[in-house]
């Protein structure tokens, strides 16, 4: 990035924040018309700043900031619209969405259907809604917008289109194989494949099953990079049910 530039009013979240030297810090920002980018806030950690109230996740915000490099500078920053509270589950799965973002997306790539389903992501998670069925809607419509789109309708050989009582095997690099087991961590049946693509969470089974194959194809392309986040979840969950 070697052209200088000033970008006014922007709607944008912070992704996550590092401190930086003594009383600074650096941002992971998603923004609308700009895409992902790091910004240095100076001075936003003193405990005179008036910013160290508002730089944090999950607040709809609007952000300027002077870029003439890979880093930025911020020099402004406001709260746009009503705060949002993430508490406990809420809260760690709003961590998880940011830490996807952060690894699929490129700097400086404006994405502004990815940021729109990023806010409403947000919103449904604030409003205490299925925890697991909104993740999956946004994992699922994440990797549609980024070319990783599941196939969820037609067979991968053949091209045919699933048959509700065959059995499949889902192949991330591939999709649904026809197989003759009924048994495996990624055997579905057609029908089930089909309520996961028509997103059909509200029936427990589907819901499951959805988990299931979303953790494999999400694993495999983090290259099976584990994120701090899921595994924190996993650890909570794991320990409620001891």
């Amino acid at each position: 990035m070697t052209t200088p530039r000033r970008v006014q009013q922007q709607p944008a979240y912070i992704l996550h924040h590092r401190p930086f030297r003594d009383s600074s810090q650096i941002l992971d920002v998603l923004s609308r018309d700009h895409g992902k980018l790091s910004l240095v806030a100076r001075g936003s950690r003193g405990a005179k700043s008036r910013l160290r109230g508002i730089l944090r996740p999950f607040m709809p915000l609007s952000m300027s900031w002077f870029l003439k490099s890979d880093l930025g500078t911020l020099t402004g920053a406001e709260i746009r619209g009503a705060p949002l509270s993430l508490t406990g589950d809420t809260l760690l799965s709003g961590y998880y969405v940011n830490e996807l973002l952060l690894h699929f997306l490129h700097r400086h790539d404006p994405q502004p259907d990815i940021f729109d389903l990023y806010a409403q992501t947000i919103r449904s998670l604030a409003a205490a809604q299925s925890i697991a069925s909104c993740l999956r809607r946004f994992e699922m419509e994440l990797f549609r917008q980024i070319g990783y789109a599941l196939n969820l309708d037609h067979e991968s050989a053949s091209q045919q289109p699933l048959e509700a009582r065959q059995n499949y095997e889902y192949r991330v690099e591939q999709g649904p194989v026809a197989v003759g087991k009924a048994e495996g961590s990624l055997v579905f049946s057609g029908e089930t494949l089909a309520a996961i693509g028509a997103q059909e969470f509200d029936d427990a089974d589907t819901l499951r099953a959805a988990n299931r194959l979303l953790r494999e194809v999400v694993s495999f392309h983090l290259g099976g990079k584990e994120l701090k986040s899921r595994k924190v979840l996993l650890e909570i969950h794991r320990n409620k049910k001891s």
